[in-house]
């Protein structure tokens, strides 16, 4: 009889600690394996990113981790970065309930500003009015621009840390936080806080790449444009090729099936 074997499940392991005395989160996660699966993704379809764009992609999606795991468990999350040099927008997606991320860089049609700027979008759960919030930020450090977003809209001392290796921490501001403490901490006194402060486990969260795209989505998210113009959407082909919004993934649509689609949603009551 084979031995009874019980795994974690895949993903990233996201601890959350309370620095008593200290009153501070202190979130931190390896993001190695979020970060091959997120590779992964992009091998599976044919996407190919500048090594800057890139880079500025997975800071943006380690500093969305943590901060999902620092919110509620039934919370659905979304980050618009817009930065000015280089010209893009990073867009990430998560839902705390499944403990899934997502992203991906727009680099086409990036509106022009005079400043940089951070969206963050909200919903408590799934069906509520969506919270959304905006804040500028200067260069192009999405830790430091994460840090500046929480400062101006969240009205909460954040600081984001590199310890190396793909390994990341969050140390949030609580009420009556030791402010000037948290604002001076090195980023050696964070890789020690194990030893040096007091740490009282909150909870562990495991989170995965997951966007959750398939045609069926993509399908509904071009219904108005196909009632609109079926033949101009699809430019006289029968088939297109569309990018999901969240993660770039590339969906084949056919015109049957867009078809398909319109006399089934008309169908319906």
């Amino acid at each position: 009889m084979p031995e009874d074997q019980t795994s974690e499940p895949n993903g990233t392991v996201v601890t959350v600690d309370f620095v008593r005395h200290r009153n501070a989160m202190l979130v931190q996660a390896d993001l190695g394996s979020l970060f091959v699966d997120y590779y992964l993704h992009l091998a599976d379809h044919k996407i190919a990113h500048a090594p800057g764009h890139d880079a500025l992609l997975k800071q943006a999606l380690a500093a969305f981790t943590l901060h999902a795991a620092a919110r509620p468990r039934n919370e659905h999350l979304a980050w618009t970065i817009g930065l000015q040099d280089p010209r893009l927008n990073l867009f990430l997606a998560g839902d705390n309930e499944d403990c899934v991320v997502a992203g991906r860089v727009f680099t086409e049609n990036v509106r022009e500003a005079p400043q940089n700027v951070f969206f963050s979008e909200l919903m408590p759960s799934r069906g509520a009015e969506r919270r959304r919030s905006v804040a500028n930020f200067a260069g192009a450090d999405i830790f430091r621009a994460t840090e500046a977003f929480y400062a101006a809209s969240e009205q909460r001392l954040l600081r984001l840390f590199d310890l190396g290796d793909e390994h990341c921490a969050m140390l949030l501001s609580h009420p009556d936080c030791d402010e000037a403490w948290l604002r001076q901490l090195p980023l050696a006194g964070v890789k020690a806080l194990a030893t040096t402060e007091t740490l009282a486990r909150i909870e562990q969260r495991t989170y995965r790449w997951h966007c959750g795209c398939k045609q069926s989505r993509i399908l509904n998210a071009l219904g108005p444009a196909a009632r609109a113009d079926l033949a101009g959407l699809f430019g006289g082909s029968e088939l297109i090729h569309v990018q999901c919004p969240r993660c770039a993934a590339s969906h084949a649509i056919t015109r049957e099936a867009m078809e398909a689609w319109l006399a089934a949603a008309a169908r319906t009551p």
